[in-house]
C-alpha cells in the first residue's frame, strides 16, 4: 500500500514491491499473479487488520453508525490506505480488472453500514423515508470527498454533525 501510494499505479509494479520488500519477485509472484490481486489482498488484509472492534450489537443505530463512520474518518486522515486512495481511483478508470475490484471492495465494505441503516429505518429510529444504500453512499461520500477534493479532511469529531446532516 505504501508503494502503491508513493509511485501511483503506473509506476506500481511487482518488481518495486519485491524490491521494498527485500525479496526477490518470484516470492511475491509464488502468491500473486499480476498486480490486481496484489493490491486486492493488500485492501483486504488492511481493512480487516485496521477495523477495529466497533461494538456495532451495542448503543442505538445512530451511535453505531456513528462509531463507522469515526473509524473511516479517522483511517481517511492518515494511513496506508489513504495515502493509496488517489491512486487506486485513478487506476480504476484505466483498468477494468482493478475496476471490477475496487467496485467489488467498495461495495462489501459499505455492505455493513448499509445494513444497520436499514435496520435502523425497520425499527423506526431512523426516518422511513431513508434509503439505506443512498444514505450510506452520502455519509461515506462526504468523507471521501473531504478527503480528495479539499484541503482539509473531514476530522472524526465532524461526524456528528454529518450524521445531523444526512440523517436529520
Amino acid at each position: 500500500m505504501a508503494e502503491l501510494g508513493e509511485v501511483g499505479y503506473g509506476a506500481f509494479t511487482i518488481e518495486s514491491v519485491a524490491a521494498r520488500a527485500g525479496v526477490g519477485k518470484s516470492t511475491i509472484y509464488r502468491h500473486y499473479h499480476d498486480r490486481v490481486t496484489l493490491i486486492a489482498a493488500a485492501f483486504q488484509t488492511l481493512h480487516t487488520a485496521a477495523a477495529p472492534a466497533l461494538r456495532l450489537d451495542q448503543g442505538s443505530v445512530r451511535e453505531r453508525v456513528g462509531r463507522i463512520l469515526r473509524h473511516m474518518a479517522d483511517v481517511v486522515v492518515s494511513s496506508a490506505f489513504s495515502r493509496s486512495i488517489p491512486a487506486l481511483i485513478d487506476a480504476a478508470e484505466r483498468d477494468p480488472d482493478l475496476r471490477a475490484f475496487h467496485h467489488g471492495f467498495q461495495a462489501a465494505a459499505r455492505r455493513p453500514l448499509v445494513e444497520l441503516l436499514a435496520a435502523g429505518r425497520a425499527a423506526g429510529e431512523l426516518p422511513a423515508r431513508l434509503d439505506p444504500e443512498l444514505a450510506a453512499q452520502a455519509l461515506l461520500g462526504a468523507i471521501f470527498f473531504r478527503r480528495l477534493m479539499t484541503a482539509a479532511p473531514l476530522a472524526p469529531e465532524e461526524v456528528a454533525r454529518l450524521l445531523e446532516t444526512v440523517l436529520g
